[in-house]
């Protein structure tokens, strides 16, 4: 969380808060109609006695959420609830002031808004005026370069990295990295060993299962000998996308001077089909009177 802030977050005064006083708090509410909520994860953090909450949502859906703000919103309102009710309010009564942060790591660039009043259209007079407003701090793993985040001294930023490698290599240059900057943190190289692997094996394009490890050497040395195979592995299936990917626009290029516009249906179909079927299609474009003949019926 520490180097979330300092590496991610763009506050002077956030950075000079004092992180030895940075503690997990809980973070599963329960509302008053006793309806139970996943957690999410809450640190809090002292300023002059008193604290600063961090309510960080990790967003791991591959799709953009169009309603995290107001979802945001909502997660917020739970927990100065919950504050409310622990008697965890400031001396003088009020709320203790909360940063909600949403993290993305999905494929997509985030595109959604950041604040609830936007999902909102605008309304004459006075109920403009009561429109509810909350912003979250968005954290989008895609806005930033394999250069910037190799420019960082930062855990975040590792983990960014390996999230999107730039090359299989990438990763071993990544573990020895971390084995160095965590080797007075026995705690953390066990945590990353084992996420390290749980995220590599759910790659589909590494095709790889690894036994139980908790150590970061241990993993690099396992890593180090399948690194070629992974090498090769990436360079077939790059000329293997990029043949496929260019003879399905040679096919639609062919079928737009013989037939005209092509429907999205036959679109779709070729872009899912594989590099064979696209060669059938196009052995036969120029003998088919129609896209019937190629694609079946209903195809105008």
């Amino acid at each position: 969380m520490r180097d979330l802030i300092l590496g991610f977050v763009p506050d002077e005064w956030l950075h000079e808060l004092d992180y030895g006083t940075l503690e997990r708090v809980p973070g599963s509410y329960v509302t008053e109609d006793f309806s139970n909520r996943a957690d999410d994860i809450v640190w809090r953090v002292r300023v002059g006695g008193e604290w600063v909450y961090l309510y960080l949502l990790i967003e791991f859906q591959s799709g953009v959420n169009k309603y995290m703000a107001l979802r945001m919103m909502v997660y917020v309102g739970l927990l100065y609830q919950d504050l409310i009710r622990r008697g965890e309010v400031l001396a003088d009564g009020r709320l203790p002031p909360i940063l909600p942060i949403v993290l993305y790591n999905g494929s997509q660039r985030w595109s959604a808004v950041t604040d609830v009043c936007e999902l909102i259209p605008p309304v004459p007079g006075l109920v403009e005026q009561f429109k509810p407003r909350m912003k979250h701090l968005l954290i989008d793993e895609n806005a930033y370069s394999e250069q910037e985040l190799a420019s960082l001294r930062n855990l975040v930023a590792a983990v960014f990295r390996i999230e999107h490698p730039a090359s299989p290599q990438a990763i071993s240059g990544l573990l020895s990295l971390l084995s160095e900057w965590l080797a007075d943190r026995p705690d953390l190289r066990r945590m990353f060993a084992l996420w390290i692997r749980a995220t590599l094996m759910r790659r589909a394009e590494y095709r790889i299962v690894l036994p139980r490890v908790d150590d970061l050497q241990e993993l690099n040395v396992m890593l180090a000998e399948r690194l070629e195979e992974w090498a090769h592995a990436y360079k077939a299936e790059g000329k293997a996308e990029g043949k496929a990917e260019g003879e399905a626009l040679a096919l639609q290029k062919l079928l737009r001077r013989r037939f005209g516009s092509i429907p999205a249906e036959v679109l779709q179909e070729i872009s899912g089909a594989s590099v064979e079927q696209i060669d059938i299609w196009l052995d036969q474009v120029l003998d088919a009177g129609s896209l019937e003949d190629l694609f079946g019926p209903s195809r105008r």
